[in-house]
């Protein structure tokens, strides 16, 4: 049986995404609606955490439940995984008890082992190099206010880390610029992220010039997990690149803010921003749960006609 993973926002095409959005749109629409829809019925999810959540955890469990399927959590802590067990050896038993294995965890190298050995389709829930979900969130959301967001561009302001390199992959699909603004020493990896080329991004050493004429303005915390020791060098490092009302006012009058949550008020932005009319973080976290519902239809099911 062949299977697609979902590890980088770059494994699937712009196709792929096209589709699934317009899959997001119905199955959202029939989720207001309070209208049931138990596609996965039959189907079972492992959610595999190596690091904590509360927007992956409960966006994945709450939508196998609401597509008719059943979820199950599994914490590295609590599991043969957290003692030492090969991931490969763990990748071949798990994946043989369940139909679909989503995995939060620390390097990509970890997830890129698991799917090697799978049987099921794997979903990356965050990497420290990737986030897919999210952007893939974030897109949908900026569709839903703005429209297409080909030829738009986006400002990331802060630290080249695993949303700055997804929305760099997205780019290149979705034909959009992103104007990447962070600290000497933060910048940017594209050889690892496996950009085409330079066409679809900028990169600026000052944050506000980074954000002129922008459509779309996000950030992220400045200490990722993982990162916790280099919190005080941090947030030194990265003073100067709080996204607050003047930052924004260098936008276009219309822009949207994003920020992937959990934000720290005061430091990656300001609470008039994050709580501001620009600010759509909370349809974007919302949108987690119904893009990632059609993301799981997808693996599964394949292509579906629409409405169905």
């Amino acid at each position: 049986m062949q299977f697609k993973h979902f590890l980088q926002f770059n494994d699937f095409c712009r196709e792929e995404y096209e589709y699934l959005f317009e899959r997001t749109r119905w199955i959202k629409q029939e989720f207001k609606q309070y209208r049931q829809y138990w596609p996965l019925s039959d189907r079972t999810l492992a959610m595999i955490f190596d690091k904590n959540s509360t927007r992956t955890r409960l966006s994945f469990e709450a939508g196998m439940h609401q597509l008719g399927g059943a979820a199950i959590y599994l914490s590295t802590r609590d599991t043969q995984l957290g003692r030492g067990e090969p991931v490969e050896d763990a990748a071949r038993v798990i994946s043989r008890m369940v139909d679909l294995i989503m995995i939060r965890t620390y390097e990509h190298d970890i997830i890129k082992r698991f799917a090697e050995n799978s049987r099921v389709p794997i979903i990356n829930g965050l990497t420290d190099e990737y986030h897919p979900c999210q952007i893939m969130s974030d897109i949908f959301t900026y569709i839903e206010y703005r429209g297409s967001i080909e030829g738009r561009t986006v400002a990331w302001i802060g630290d080249s880390n695993n949303m700055c390199n997804t929305w760099l992959q997205a780019a290149e699909i979705f034909n959009f610029k992103v104007n990447v603004s962070t600290p000497p020493g933060y910048d940017i990896n594209p050889e690892r992220i496996g950009l085409s080329g330079t066409t679809h991004y900028e990169k600026f050493a000052n944050p506000h010039k980074a954000v002129i004429g922008a459509d779309l303005v996000t950030t992220d915390v400045w200490t990722s997990m993982g990162f916790e020791s280099e919190a005080e060098q941090r947030k030194n490092d990265f003073a100067e690149f709080c996204v607050d009302e003047e930052m924004m006012s260098l936008a276009k009058n219309n822009a949207l803010f994003m920020h992937c949550l959990p934000a720290h008020r005061g430091e990656e932005v300001s609470a008039e921003v994050l709580d501001g009319p620009q600010s759509v973080v909370w349809d974007e976290a919302e949108n987690r749960l119904h893009t990632q519902k059609a993301l799981m239809e997808y693996l599964l099911l394949g292509k579906l006609d629409a409405g169905s």
